[in-house]
């Protein structure tokens, strides 16, 4: 797989396995770039068909839910089909490799996404999600989980529902909506939690998929470097940033394998 990779990408590579070989604490942060390897699209996509005339404002906002709930649910039931086939990558695969390994090794492996899929589930990681999970619901109103529309309830891919018809909530008859972060919503408090200490504690930091000069991105790695970590980026489109400390300018599903390898060989 090295043959696919320039020169200056190897010594790269080279570069960063043998800086996290020699460190204990990882952090990783993924974003929609790993996703979008497993052709989900990103929310920065012009979106397609019946949702071409809809911007963020309509779609995934509070406002946009207490103004139109039925379009906004309707829109998410939408993702949801679109996402519903989609499996992990080799990204995805290798990260999972990576703590596993981790657990038999001194590493301790940290991962924290701001991407809604369960695909680093599928792929058997532990991960803290900032955004929220696509695959669950809650009340609008009282908050409580409705968990009859959680994905790991059902039996297989073709009992998945995407009815667009509005659900309320037993306890208060508000209307069920995705648990997700909407713009204009704070992160949740005890999963931003877990990624301040995880950034706060580790020797590395990585950012794969998303840009390290857009928060929260941005701030956990400053955070990061604040207190000693060295930072790697895994772009296929990097910005430059003075926070990196090494580039990996490739996509996720072709540099993680070769690094995950070299990191766990014996």
């Amino acid at each position: 797989m090295l043959a696919e990779l320039s020169p200056a990408l190897i010594v790269e590579v080279a570069l960063a396995t043998k800086l996290l070989k020699s460190k204990q604490r990882i952090c990783i942060l993924t974003g929609a770039g790993i996703s979008a390897e497993s052709g989900i699209p990103t929310f920065r996509d012009k979106q397609t068909g019946l949702w071409e005339n809809y911007g963020v404002e309509d779609l995934a906002t509070p406002d946009a839910f207490l103004r139109d709930p039925k379009l906004v649910w309707s829109w998410y039931q939408w993702r949801r089909q679109v996402v519903a086939d989609k499996k992990p990558n080799p990204a995805h695969d290798a990260l999972a490799q990576w703590q596993y390994h981790a657990q038999s090794s001194d590493q301790q492996v940290t991962l924290i996404t701001q991407n809604v899929d369960d695909l680093h589930e599928q792929a058997g990681s532990t991960v803290t999600h900032l955004h929220g999970n696509l695959w669950c619901n809650r009340c609008s109103q009282c908050e409580m989980p409705y968990p009859n529309q959680v994905r790991n309830s059902y039996s297989s891919e073709n009992s998945l529902s995407f009815d667009e018809t509005l659900i309320t909530c037993e306890h208060c008859d508000g209307y069920i909506r995705p648990d997700i972060v909407w713009f204009g919503e704070a992160l949740p408090v005890e999963e931003w939690q877990t990624a301040e200490n995880a950034v706060t504690n580790c020797e590395v930091f990585i950012s794969i998929g998303t840009s390290s000069l857009v928060y929260p991105a941005a701030g956990l790695s400053q955070l990061a470097k604040q207190n000693g970590a060295k930072v790697i980026e895994i772009n296929p489109d990097p910005t430059p940033n003075t926070l990196v400390d090494i580039t990996l300018a490739e996509k996720a599903g072709i540099i993680l394998p070769i690094l995950i390898q070299g990191i766990t060989a014996l």
